[in-house]
């Protein structure tokens, strides 16, 4: 969590210099991160190698119990991890993020980070 942690200061650092691309990323991670907190203190196994948020909400039981709207959140965040890694994904992802989308992302991923941590 302390990563986690971390992260949302990056992605506010990110923010503020409107590096929108990495605010999407750093936001991505912080999710993954929670997400991956939320698995090792509900199942006996460690969390597997994967970014993909919807899978490690399913499969650590969680996600179940997200609202529609959470729901939708993992689903928009899922292309902020590899898009915006590789060249050919940025120029259309950026198309999509600006400092009003960037500003209710980081709110949003406060909210569900917050959201997850009380259910540790």
């Amino acid at each position: 969590m302390e990563l986690a942690d971390y992260d949302v200061v990056t992605a506010e650092a990110m923010y503020s210099t409107k590096r929108w691309l990495y605010v999407g990323f750093m936001c991505h991670q912080v999710l993954e991160k929670t997400l991956k907190a939320y698995w090792c203190s509900s199942q006996e196994s460690d969390p597997p190698y994967v970014h993909n948020l919807v899978r490690l909400a399913e499969n650590s039981g969680i996600l179940e119990e997200m609202t529609e709207e959470q729901r939708l959140f993992l689903d928009m965040m899922m292309p902020m991890n590899i898009e915006a890694r590789y060249p050919s994904y940025k120029s259309a992802l950026a198309r999509e993020l600006n400092e009003t989308v960037c500003g209710q992302i980081i709110e949003r991923t406060k909210n569900l980070k917050q959201w997850i941590e009380n259910k540790l």
